[in-house]
């Protein structure tokens, strides 16, 4: 079998290409059979008063492609300035590996794997900022 295979929570919810899915009362599982299909997890979604810092604000901006409230022809340039920002703040060898599949996703308008990228580096940046490990 091809595809992405999403399995749910009951009463999951997700965004798959500007609309809203929610499981029923069981697990469950999905075959999502659509090469570039939009999808996000709205578990896993940035809400726009958490979007406050330099990579929760690029991770914000890559999932308002995946929301279909934005394209990412349009959004590129402000994601391709702000991981070139992060690159100088962050130093290490993984942030820039980070970074650069970041950048060649948002290049090759793949906006779920830029956003994949960009949230490896929240507990980076949590760190950096101090945040309590919740």
């Amino acid at each position: 079998m091809s595809g992405l295979v999403l399995k749910l929570a009951p009463r999951e919810r997700l965004l798959i290409n500007g609309a809203v899915i929610e499981n029923g009362a069981r697990r469950g599982r999905l075959n999502i059979m659509t090469a570039g299909a939009h999808i996000l997890r709205l578990k896993d979604a940035i809400h726009p008063e958490e979007a406050n810092t330099p990579v929760r604000r690029l991770c914000y901006a890559a999932q308002l492609t995946l929301s279909g409230d934005k394209r990412i022809e349009d959004l590129a340039p402000e994601l391709l300035v702000g991981i070139a920002e992060l690159s100088s703040a962050l130093r290490d060898a993984g942030s820039h590996e980070i970074l650069s599949e970041a950048r060649q996703a948002v290049v090759a308008a793949q906006p779920y794997q830029a956003l994949k990228a960009l949230r490896k580096l929240l507990p980076v940046e949590d760190s950096i900022l101090g945040v309590p490990v919740a």
